[in-house]
Parts: structure tokens; C-alpha cells; sequence
């Protein structure tokens, strides 16, 4: 069964072995909510999924510190276990596929299945052989709503077996590689918010609202706007429609300089003439107003005559060009401002009438389109720089995958290698 999972085992050096054989396979639990007295004097960490984003990026092989903490009561009373310092844990609800060991003493929810490892199994081996088949498992998981892999499944799952001394090497082999890999990684993700910054400093150097310590002339967006609008607020349940219908933009839609159609939602022709209002022309600015406040991006000719759920809709009047109003809205400049107004604790929420007194830097319409040029040329070489640093990290990526299995499998002799020299 896990020759199918994992077709890779079929080419291992070594014999391989359910992992039960020589770990204790076990998991966890969540003592009873309806039990206030479980939930007083939590002195034991307790993994459960709100840690996995720290195990997300696979450079994490001890985990220290939980998210939450359960009590001896709570343990003691439900099918809880304390796992000793030591065992390997792997995520198998939801966010499937990622693993560590535990640093201590550590309590597990049930969405971990946990092997505590006996004499012929060395903890940090297991965590690699675990990665080395983490894609592997993700394709395992079943579930419409929540993707999980059972635990009849989990206890099927084999790794080579190497001798002790042999997990060891391979063991501090791929520590001392991957670590190389990752540190490539951070210094390329690095480059690429680097380039980012480089990105709106030009576009505020652009703008240019202060030059020399003085303020450039500004005049409030309201005034640059033929109309200033807020689309459809409340949308009624029996508007939304599948197939046919009218499609509304909405913020998740919205990104800086672009609209996504990925999710996009459509209304029925009724709501869509009751809210003639918010029906959206090319050339329209819309700025999100709940959420990723101030996030704004010109409508294109595919999307005349769509609507718009909780956006603001700006429609420049004939002497703007609503691309030059799209750029001062996404910059820092106006993202400052538009910070400041914003209300709301949990979710940001647009101040629409201080947004209309946002002081847009004053410019005549071929002054307008020569910024818009300039950002569009900047935009281009840093997407296309950012583009070839993705796919970089992809590579390495990759090539720490296929490293880890070679290595777990003995494909080669780790005491002589190098990760650098393997192809």
C-alpha cells in the first residue's frame, strides 16, 4: 500500500519496514470543552493545528513552544497522552503532511499522528524519511471540506531502515544540506522584497507629492471624479446565481493594479438593475473598502457593464487618466493617509468620505501618462526579475525534495557527498 503512496520505496537501498514495527505509533485528543475544571492550570504544551505555520516551510525539526496549553485534569481524563521529548509528529488533518519532533514533553490533538521511536529508529531520521514522502501523503488525504489521512492508513506507512549508524549520517547529512538550501532560499526571498521596496520608492519618486521639502500642488480626488460611489452593500442570498449573471467585483478581486477573476461571483439581472448605481464602466478606479483597505485597480473593457459588491467606485473625470489615480492610490503616499482614516479593530474598514479629500498630486494629462509609462517600464523589470527569483526557489525547492529522498533511500553514500555535487 505505501509502495503505491510512495512509488520512490521501490528503489531503496535499504530494506524498508512499517514505521510501527520499530516506533510506538500513537495521537492525540482534545480533553471535553463541556469540562471547565480540564482547562484551569494548563501547564502541559499541546500541539494542535494552529502550530502547523510554523512547520509550514519544513526548516523547523524541533518544535519548543505550542500555540496552547492543556492541564494534567484534562489529560488524565480524556485519551490525551503526554509524548515524551523526542517523537515525531506528523500533521494529518487539514494542513497535511508536516512534521517535526517534539522538544519536550509535548500533548498532541488529534489531527497528529505521533511514532515515539524505539532502539533501530533515530528521531531525526524518521522526521526525514517523513518529509521525503510529505507530497506523497498530501495526494493520500481524502475529505471535501477537511483533507485528512486515517489513522488505518497512517499505520501502513514504511521507510527504508538503514542500521542506526547509517540514520545518523544520513541524518546529519541532510541537516547540514538542506540547511544550505534553506539559507538560498531566505536570501533570495530576501531579493525579492528588496526589489519590492525598490519598487515603491520609485513609484514614490514618481509621484514626486514633496520635492526639494516642499509640497507638490494637490487637489482632492472628489474633485478629480465625476462620481464618487459605494457599489451594492447588502447583497440579498437570492441574488447570487451560477452560471449566467452579472458579474460583481468584489475586494478579495482586487488587487494592486489588477483584478483577479478567480473567485469572482455573479448576481442575477435583478439586483444588478436595482443597484444601477454601482454598474461599473471601463475606466473606473475601484478601491476596496473592507479588508485591504485602499487597494485599487482600473476596470478593463472585459469588465464594462459588471457590478460591484462593497467597493468604491471612482470614475475620473475626461482630464485624468485613471491609471495615473490607480498608481497614487496604491502607493505609499496615499496608503499613509488612507491607513490613518481607516476604521475597525478585527477588519479595516475605508473612511469614504475622507478618501474623497485624498490630496492627489496635480498634473496635466501628458504628465499623467508619462508616469504611468514610467511605473508600467519599473513594474516590468521587476516582475520579470521577481518571476526568475520565484522560479529559483522553486528549483531549490525541488532540489531539497529529491536530496532528501536520494539520501533517505541510500542512493548514494552521504559519507562522502555533498549536496552541492549530487545531480
Amino acid at each position: 500500500m505505501t509502495v503505491n503512496i510512495a512509488p520512490w520505496l521501490t528503489s531503496s537501498h535499504w530494506p524498508t519496514v512499517p514505521i510501527r514495527y520499530v516506533a510506538r505509533l500513537g495521537t492525540g485528543h482534545t480533553p471535553s470543552r463541556q469540562h471547565p475544571e480540564y482547562w484551569e492550570n494548563c501547564t502541559i504544551p499541546w500541539v494542535t493545528l494552529a502550530d502547523v505555520g510554523q512547520l509550514r516551510d519544513g526548516t523547523v525539526d524541533t518544535i519548543s513552544g505550542t500555540a496552547e496549553m492543556i492541564s494534567p485534569l484534562g489529560v488524565a481524563n480524556s485519551a490525551a497522552v503526554q509524548h515524551p521529548a523526542g517523537t515525531v509528529i506528523l500533521s494529518r488533518t487539514a494542513s497535511v503532511g508536516f512534521s517535526a519532533v517534539l522538544g519536550t514533553d509535548m500533548a498532541t490533538s488529534q489531527d497528529y499522528a505521533t511514532w515515539t521511536c524505539g532502539p533501530r529508529l533515530d528521531p531525526k531520521y524518521l522526521l526525514h524519511a517523513l518529509r521525503a514522502m510529505a507530497p506523497d501523503l498530501r495526494r493520500l488525504a481524502t475529505g471535501s471540506t477537511h483533507k485528512t489521512i486515517y489513522m488505518p492508513d497512517i499505520a501502513e506507512l514504511r521507510i527504508p531502515l538503514p542500521p542506526l549508524a547509517e540514520q545518523r549520517r544520513i541524518a546529519d547529512f541532510l541537516d547540514a544540506e538542506t540547511v544550505r538550501i534553506d539559507t538560498l532560499v531566505d536570501l533570495v526571498k530576501r531579493a525579492i522584497k528588496l526589489l519590492e521596496a525598490r519598487r515603491r520608492l520609485h513609484v514614490l519618486d514618481l509621484i514626486e507629492p514633496v520635492r526639494d521639502n516642499v509640497a507638490r500642488p494637490t487637489v482632492a480626488l472628489k474633485y478629480l471624479s465625476s462620481s464618487l460611489s459605494v457599489g451594492i452593500v447588502i447583497t440579498p442570498a437570492r441574488w447570487y446565481v451560477d452560471g449566467d449573471g452579472v458579474v460583481a467585483l468584489r475586494g478579495l478581486n482586487i488587487r494592486p493594479g489588477r483584478i483577479s477573476i478567480d473567485d469572482i461571483v455573479r448576481i442575477s439581472q435583478e439586483g444588478h438593475t436595482l443597484h444601477a448605481k454601482s454598474k461599473l464602466r471601463a475606466g473606473d478606479v475601484v478601491v476596496v473598502r473592507t479588508g485591504q483597505t485602499g487597494v485599487a485597480a482600473v476596470v478593463p473593457k472585459s469588465l464594462d457593464g459588471s457590478n460591484c459588491i462593497d467597493l468604491v467606485i471612482v470614475r475620473p473625470i475626461s482630464t485624468v487618466v485613471p491609471q495615473y489615480i490607480e498608481i497614487v492610490l496604491n502607493s505609499d503616499f496615499a496608503r499613509q493617509y488612507i491607513n490613518e482614516f481607516s476604521v475597525g479593530t478585527i477588519q479595516s474598514h475605508l473612511n469614504v468620505a475622507a478618501l474623497k479629500q485624498l490630496p492627489i498630486p496635480e498634473r496635466d494629462p501628458t504628465e499623467q501618462l508619462a508616469v504611468v509609462e514610467a511605473v508600467g517600464q519599473i513594474d516590468r523589470e521587476v516582475d520579470g526579475a521577481q518571476s526568475l527569483m520565484t522560479r529559483q526557489i522553486e528549483l531549490l525547492t525541488e532540489r531539497r525534495q529529491a536530496l532528501i529522498t536520494a539520501a533517505v533511500t541510500g542512493q548514494f553514500d552521504v559519507t562522502t557527498a555533498r549536496g552541492a555535487d549530487l545531480s
